[in-house]
């Protein structure tokens, strides 16, 4: 499939790339025989095959809620610099 000028110019646009006119006929050739390597992937049969979205196959693992006792609040505290009042106490930022 060959590209036209007009349509490299366009996407060189959308992409905000400024070209000199030899770079648009390169990108031309280059795009154009990309375009058809692609389009030999559609004379492929792909009958029977099922459309996916990720190759292996993907699900959430979860583990039961499970309640359990939180650990004491001085041990807790203990991992802040500074503490005041049972609370953590930080830098004033105004």
């Amino acid at each position: 499939m060959a590209l036209t000028i007009k349509e490299v110019e366009h996407v060189a646009m959308l992409a905000r790339l400024s070209l000199t006119e030899e770079e648009k006929k390169v990108f031309a050739e280059q795009l154009g025989a990309i375009l058809g390597y692609v389009e030999k992937l559609n004379e492929l049969s792909t009958e029977g095959v099922e459309p996916l979205a990720h190759i292996l196959p993907v699900f959430n693992v979860f583990r039961e809620d499970e309640v359990k006792p939180s650990p004491p609040r001085e041990e807790i505290m203990a991992n802040g610099p500074l503490t005041e009042d049972g609370y953590y106490k930080v830098p004033k930022i105004v």
